[in-house]
């Protein structure tokens, strides 16, 4: 709205002319969602608390999770608002990109919301049936790969890190591998969400790094000099990104250890089905298996585990999954587990940055 409404001024006074600048923007909706946060955390924390929605403890977790019971949750709710509403008032709403984004983001966070609130109200862990909850990811990744796919001048080509020459085009299974994305992404960062930060932070770093791949994506000269898909309008869902960084820090100052509140399956999908859509229109969609590699490995410690457990009739290869868990048991402290794991994440995203020159 603010671009919208402030930056037609230009013509009459020259300094309105900043709202044409991405970079600005950007900035400012970092602030404004991590604004927004400051405001409406206490009060939805104090609401949340005042409705009892609580989180529900896993019965075969860690003891120590034990001391996390009646702590508010569906916290995703607060990322989602200061998102919006961020975008609506710094993006240039104009661009389809933006608005598939966040229908992704809102879409995911509806079933999130759903699956917490029958968690809540069984007073259980497993939430809505996980066919229901898939079928539901489905079908919104699908309605949005399909848009993509006709999209005048978006392509089905692949890109593929370090091979500036390699980009195949797999046609309409450019489809399937979206809402592959989408979806696979979403439920990796769910899994992910079992410490306090765990997940916000890797999301902080992940985000931050596709604001930069969607700036230099929607610039046909920085796109062109570093050798990379140039995706017109891309450009605004850096101003995307920069909420989500800014409502991440801001949910974060409530989500650090001791949590005073958690993101539920309302944060986490939301999240991760939003960082699917995101690799997928910057067209950096392989990258993200280098970006989001700690939300991989937690997701394939799962899958290790379960096939292994099944195929050996009762062996385990970790101690608990998702791995977090493992090194929890082995008596690594929360915080230590949670810093290390950012660190990872961070050292992921300095190595997937490195790709723009190792082509």
């Amino acid at each position: 709205m603010i671009y919208h409404l402030l930056y037609p001024l230009h013509t009459t006074f020259s300094s309105f002319n900043v709202f044409r600048y991405i970079t600005f923007r950007t900035i400012y909706a970092a602030i404004t969602a991590l604004v927004i946060c400051f405001i409406f955390g206490p009060w939805l924390i104090r609401k949340l608390q005042s409705l009892s929605i609580s989180q529900t403890i896993r019965d075969d977790g860690p003891d120590s999770h034990q001391a996390k019971k009646g702590t508010p949750t569906m916290g995703g709710i607060l990322i989602i608002f200061a998102v919006c509403i961020s975008t609506f008032l710094w993006a240039n709403l104009r661009v389809d990109y933006i608005w598939l984004t966040l229908l992704v983001l809102v879409g995911f966070g509806l079933i999130g919301f759903a699956d917490d609130f029958r968690k809540l109200t069984k007073q259980n862990s497993k939430g809505i049936p996980g066919k229901v909850r898939l079928f539901g990811e489905i079908l919104i990744a699908l309605f949005v790969s399909a848009i993509l796919y006709v999209k005048p001048g978006f392509t089905t080509n692949l890109t593929i890190p370090f091979f500036k020459t390699v980009l195949p085009n797999i046609g309409c299974w450019y489809i399937v591998l979206s809402v592959f994305i989408i979806v696979g992404t979403a439920n990796a960062v769910n899994l992910t969400d079992g410490l306090d930060g765990l997940a916000i932070g890797p999301a902080i770093t992940c985000f931050m790094t596709y604001l930069l791949f969607a700036y230099f994506a929607g610039n046909i000269k920085i796109a062109g000099y570093l050798q990379i898909p140039y995706v017109a309008g891309t450009g605004e869902l850096a101003v995307l990104c920069g909420a989500m960084v800014g409502a991440g820090i801001g949910f974060l100052w409530y989500n650090s250890y001791p949590a005073e509140m958690f993101m539920g399956d309302t944060g986490s999908l939301s999240l991760g089905g939003a960082l699917g859509a995101v690799a997928i229109i910057t067209k950096q969609e392989i990258l993200l298996a280098i970006v989001g590699g700690l939300f991989v490995m937690e997701t394939f410690s799962v899958i290790f585990q379960v096939g292994w457990f099944k195929m050996s009739k009762g062996r385990r290869i970790f101690r608990m999954a998702p791995i977090h868990h493992h090194f929890e048991l082995k008596g690594w402290a929360e915080p230590k587990v949670i810093v290390r794991f950012w660190i990872i994440s961070f050292l992921l995203a300095l190595v997937a940055a490195s790709t723009l020159k190792l082509r």
